[in-house]
């Protein structure tokens, strides 16, 4: 029989998940409103809850992000005379 938790989503409180990435409450609900992250209200009262999955879909996503604005950045800096030649041909 298979393990129950591998089955089942499991879920996180917003202050769980603001506490591992460093960010407020608000800012985790926000990321709810905007699709980044995985969540809905559940109970009675109802609270906010994460999908731990979400979480992890979220964190490639910002990597992928900082990787390609690293680039970006390297890109930008780099200097297109020595990219394509330092030499400047006189009187052409």
């Amino acid at each position: 029989m298979s393990d129950p938790s591998s089955i089942a989503p499991r879920f996180l409180a917003p202050a769980q998940v603001a506490e591992l990435l460093s960010i407020e409450v608000d800012e985790v609900i926000e990321l709810v409103y905007q699709g980044r992250l995985r969540g809905s209200q559940l109970g009675s009262p109802s609270r906010w809850r994460i999908e731990e999955s979400s979480l992890s879909g979220y964190l490639a996503e910002q990597s992928e992000e900082a990787r390609r604005m690293a680039l970006w950045r390297q890109a930008n800096e780099a200097s297109f005379p020595e990219v394509w030649g330092g030499t400047r041909i006189q009187g052409i």
